[in-house]
This record gives C-alpha cells, sequence and structure tokens, in this order.
C-alpha cells in the first residue's frame, strides 16, 4: 500500500512549469482513506479470487443487454479518419462483472481556479494499476470564447466530465485486451439483432433525437453517411448510435461530423458593393411610389 501514500500529486503541475503546491490536510485525509480501503478490499479479493470462466460469460451476458449496447462505443473523426472505442459505460460494465477492481476518480485540491483530479482503476488480485493525474481549469470553451465558471454544480460536472476518460483509459489498460474485444463483438451483435423495430422507424426515431438535441437535421445525417435516409443499413444506424453517444457525452462536437448551414441571410450580405447599390434603387422605388400616390 506504500505505492497509495507515496503518489506525488504535484508532479504534473511541475511539468507544466508551475509552483509545487503542498498537501492539505484535506488531501492526506483522502489518501489515508483511500490506503485503507484499497487494503480491506486486497485482502476480500484475494479470499474470493474470481472465476475468469465466470466472469466472461457474465460481460457478455450483460453486453446483450439493449441499454448497455446502444451506449457501448463511441465515434469521432481525427485527421480525416474515424476514431472508435469502448465508452465508459461499457468500460464500467465490463470492470463491474470482471470482478475485485477498485476503479474511480478523486479531485485532490481545488485551487486558484484549477481542480487537481486523480483518475485510477487497480485489479486487486494481480496489482496491476493505471493512475492518471490531470489538471481542470475551471473554464467552459465555446465558440464565443472562454470564460471562468463560480458554480460549484458546472465545476463538479466539468471535473467528472474529463474525469471519465480518464478513468475509462484506465479501467481498459488493466482489462484484458481479448475480453474487451469480445465484449465490443457481442454489443454490436446486440444492435444488429436486437431490435424488434423495423429500421426506417428506428432511424426516424433516432432523426429526430438528432434534432431535438443537436439541431442536426435529417439532410446533415444524409449527407454524414453518404446515402438517403431509406437507403441507411443497420451497420449505418449503429454509427449513428456512436456519433449520438459521442456528442451527448461530450466526446466530439457537431462540427466534428456535420456541415453546419450558413444563415438565410449569409448571401445578402456578402457582397458590400451590391448592397449600396440595391438600396438606392429602393429608395428610388418608394420615393416613385410616393409622387405617383400624390
Amino acid at each position: 500500500m506504500n505505492e497509495v501514500t507515496n503518489v506525488d500529486f504535484t508532479r504534473q503541475p511541475q511539468e507544466q512549469g508551475q509552483m509545487q503546491a503542498p498537501r492539505t490536510s484535506q488531501t492526506e485525509m483522502m489518501v489515508t482513506r483511500q490506503a485503507q480501503e484499497v487494503q480491506v478490499a486486497m485482502l476480500a479479493a484475494k479470499k474470493f479470487p474470481r472465476d475468469q470462466v465466470v466472469a466472461f460469460n457474465n460481460i457478455l451476458r450483460a453486453c446483450q443487454r439493449m441499454k448497455l449496447a446502444e451506449s457501448s462505443m463511441y465515434e469521432y473523426p481525427r485527421g480525416g479518419e474515424k476514431i472508435t472505442g469502448p465508452s465508459i459505460r461499457l468500460a464500467e460494465a465490463i470492470a463491474q462483472n470482471w470482478g475485485n477492481i477498485d476503479f474511480g476518480f478523486m479531485e485532490l485540491e481545488q485551487r486558484n481556479g484549477v481542480s487537481q483530479v486523480m483518475a485510477y482503476a487497480w485489479d486487486l488480485e494481480t496489482n496491476a494499476r493505471q493512475t492518471k493525474l490531470f489538471s481542470v481549469p475551471h473554464i467552459r470553451h465555446t465558440r464565443r470564447g472562454d470564460y471562468p465558471l463560480t458554480d460549484p454544480r458546472d465545476i463538479y460536472e466539468l471535473v467528472a466530465n474529463q474525469a471519465a476518460r480518464r478513468v475509462r483509459a484506465c479501467i481498459l489498460g488493466i482489462i484484458p485486451g481479448d475480453v474487451v474485444e469480445a465484449a465490443v463483438e457481442r454489443c454490436n451483435k446486440t444492435l444488429r439483432e436486437g431490435y424488434e423495430e423495423p429500421l426506417v422507424d428506428r432511424v426516424r426515431t433516432m432523426a429526430r433525437a438528432f434534432e431535438k438535441d443537436f439541431s442536426v437535421t435529417l439532410p446533415m445525417l444524409e449527407k454524414y453517411l453518404g446515402c438517403r435516409s431509406d437507403a441507411f443499413s443497420e451497420n449505418d444506424f449503429v454509427r449513428l448510435k456512436k456519433v449520438y453517444v459521442a456528442l451527448r457525452d461530450g466526446m466530439a462536437k457537431r462540427e466534428d461530423y456535420f456541415e453546419i448551414a450558413l444563415p438565410a441571410d449569409e448571401s445578402e450580405i456578402s457582397d458590400p458593393f451590391d448592397g449600396g447599390e440595391k438600396a438606392e434603387e429602393k429608395k428610388g422605388t418608394k420615393k416613385e411610389a410616393v409622387t405617383d400616390a400624390d
């Protein structure tokens, strides 16, 4: 357990050229409590080791649930390629059914508008451990610029969103790769075979969800997939599910997938020189109309 108590939580600020922040009493209490909890969990794991066959079957059985399969993967474009992988929901389900794994995140310190956070995953049987230390500035990034966050709820949601990605990476780092691959295949099979509703109705429902939640219209979905909606396949539907999960979980923005149309009046102001002539013509027309009326 010395590995827990001796973790240097100030290493990342030093790498960024910041001043070293001393540990507070609250941080020390959190580390001590975590160490005690892990000690008890390790004793229980040694006394009741996992049955890998049973655990593997439990994971595959969990992946047969439609709700989990729908949120099991994310997908987003990067550098002209599509990046896809298991989502945090699937990683959590795998860890829970694999058993004897301690995972999560802790906010170690909050100072000067920055939270110091640790995400971790620990196999209590094999002592395989993944730990990631990172800083989360309390800043919201938008297209109109950045602005600081002051509401505690907004800060917590920002920290939790950033930590979820690190927790997922930690879990996938200690779970055997073949187990993760089998879970992904099982989820894809569930999506392809588990729907009782016809594909055309599912596509229509999905299009309404995109438009309601992200203002993404059906033509934008068709352009993204390269075909009309009546030609969508099961694989295309699965791809849309992955995009929806990525947007919902904040993994990507809608501009990463779809071309956002310009306002309807954008063409009228694109040429400022034509605006003056048109304005003069309109004024002249109004004057003629007034003269005729008199």
